[in-house]
């Protein structure tokens, strides 16, 4: 029974130690980098595992840009991994440049790809211009109409900006402002639908695509529709509030005129209550001078003559007011 054990455990621990010498000495690769052609020691890629690289990752991107025609370095290679890049994404953008002739070097396209940016996506719009289309943009012409206007950009990527360029984002912004600035300009809406293409024209002299990762081929007018009156609407709410400003300021001045009316009135019974206590003294006053000998019984009983006169001549021309 032991004997029969034996050799059985001889047999796994080969088996694991030919799958160990597998794992750190990659054969099948290397046969099928010595059949493409690629010039690659055992050595090296014993050293990539070592050095934490998947070899896979790079024979066979190298594999793929040797038979496309590129001249590559492992070590160039080895190196794109080990900073985080997508070796794979850049041999093909590589290999699209070089069929496309554009010209593009390894190292900017590393630098393309570390940047964040698509680097085979970059190539493949340098040779097939990308279309972006805008949101709807309101501008208003001087005569008060707005217009909405849909455009569409055609754009290239521009390789040599492409790391540390603005996006599509900063191109939508900047025909969007060129079209309110256009539109804003004309002194009629109409003339803005009558020529839509002299918005492109006004745009495209701008230089919008200064400073941005791409090159604009083109803008052209999907879309123009005739949206509101903002002037007449502007114009009826400025009259709204001149009215509400000209309400507030009469409800201030009555309010005044009525506080005022009120102070006259309180002055009013001020002085007519004055008036009967300045009457009430008159009495004491006469009984004074009655009893002081001031005052004769004579020279009162014509005084009160006098009264009686007087108050007869108001009651007769009250009377005539109210005939006539």
């Amino acid at each position: 029974m032991e004997l029969m054990i034996f050799p059985f455990l001889i047999l796994v621990i080969a088996a694991a130690a030919l799958s160990v010498f597998l794992h750190f000495v990659p054969l099948g690769l290397w046969i099928s980098a010595l059949a493409a052609g690629v010039n690659i020691s055992l050595f090296n890629l014993v050293g990539m595992r070592i050095r934490r690289v998947e070899p896979r990752m790079i024979v066979l991107p190298l594999i793929k840009g040797t038979k496309a025609g590129l001249d590559l370095n492992v070590n160039q290679l080895e190196a794109h991994y080990l900073a985080g890049g997508n070796v794979d994404n850049v041999v093909d953008a590589l290999i699209a440049a070089h069929r496309a002739q554009i010209d593009l070097s390894f190292e900017q396209a590393a630098a393309i790809d570390l940047a964040g940016r698509n680097v085979l996506e970059a190539v493949q719009m340098s040779v097939n211009p990308k279309v972006i289309e805008t949101p709807t943009i309101s501008a208003v012409a001087k005569n008060g109409i707005e217009l909405k206007v849909r455009a569409r950009v055609t754009v290239r990527a521009n390789i040599d900006r492409l790391v540390g360029g603005a996006g599509e984002a900063t191109i939508i912004a900047r025909v969007g402002e060129g079209i309110v600035t256009t539109v804003g300009s004309a002194e009629k809406h109409t003339d803005v639908l009558e020529n839509p293409d002299h918005i492109s024209q006004t745009v495209l002299e701008k230089g919008l695509d200064s400073g941005t990762a791409f090159e604009i081929l083109s803008i052209d007018i999907a879309d123009v529709d005739v949206g509101r009156n903002i002037g007449a609407q502007l114009q009826t709410d400025q009259a709204e509030a001149d009215k509400q400003i000209a309400q507030a300021r009469a409800e201030e001045r009555r309010a005044m005129a009525v506080a005022k009316e009120q102070e006259m009135k309180a002055y009013t019974q001020e002085m007519q209550a004055k008036v009967v206590e300045s009457e009430a003294e008159v009495p004491k006053a006469m009984a004074e001078a009655l009893r002081s000998g001031r005052l004769g019984v004579m020279d009162y009983y014509n005084l009160k003559n006098i009264e009686a006169d007087t108050d007869m001549r108001g009651s007769i021309a009250g009377h005539e007011v109210k005939g006539k």
